[in-house]
């Protein structure tokens, strides 16, 4: 579990493609000496498992579920990637409680500066839309945001500050680029629980594995 305040952005330093998984290496000097061998971090929000660690860094193993599901298979060396480590008992949640279960891949449709802050606007995917209200919750590559607005076409319009802007891998998104989304957690149970009442469409979230092996 997570709560979507990105930690740090670590960058991609390696891609080895196997028959069944790829291994990362991710370079995070602020997060690899407090990070073992088991852990779980979240990757631009996707719960993965710790395989190798050093001061330097980790490695971590992607199954093809969630290299399917994910941005993941899109990453090259250089790729920033915002990085969360699992959420402790007794922290306070600043954000909002976070899975690491990604739902799907979300695009930046827009992103203009407003003032002091920017209005990005994303298309969701829809089973994810149907269960985002506005000023709900929503995490885009982990990082737990409020939703301003609910726009026609699955659009969500997103305010970031600009710490948020500076401390996470969206200041780096352009027009087009996917994210990983997860869709609020209460919203999912509600949805769920009106689609069997016959009062919403299913519109079930298919499963994903949640962390590699």
């Amino acid at each position: 579990m997570f709560k979507g305040i990105v930690e740090a952005v670590g960058h991609v330093e390696r891609v080895e493609p196997g028959r069944t998984t790829t291994r990362l290496r991710v370079a995070a000097a602020e997060l690899g000496a407090a990070l073992a061998p088991g852990d779980s971090i979240a990757v631009d929000g996707a719960c993965l498992t710790v395989t190798e660690a050093d001061e330097a860094g980790f490695c971590v193993d992607v199954i093809g579920t969630t290299l399917a599901r994910t941005i993941a298979g899109g990453y090259r060396e250089g790729t920033p990637v915002n990085l969360e480590r699992a959420l402790e008992l007794g922290s306070r949640i600043d954000g909002h409680l976070v899975q690491g279960h990604i739902d799907g891949v979300a695009h930046l449709m827009s992103d203009r500066k407003e003032g002091d802050f920017w209005l990005m606007d994303f298309r969701l995917p829809e089973d994810v839309a149907s269960q985002t209200i506005a000023r709900g919750s929503v995490a885009l590559n982990g990082v737990s945001l409020t939703v301003a607005e609910l726009l026609p076409d699955r659009v969500c319009r997103i305010g970031v500050i600009p710490f948020t802007r500076t401390h996470t891998n969206l200041g780096s998104l352009v027009r087009g680029d996917p994210v990983n989304v997860e869709g609020d957690l209460i919203g999912k149970y509600v949805h769920r629980v009106l689609a069997e009442r016959g009062e919403a469409s299913p519109g079930a979230v298919p499963p994903q594995e949640e962390r590699a092996p």
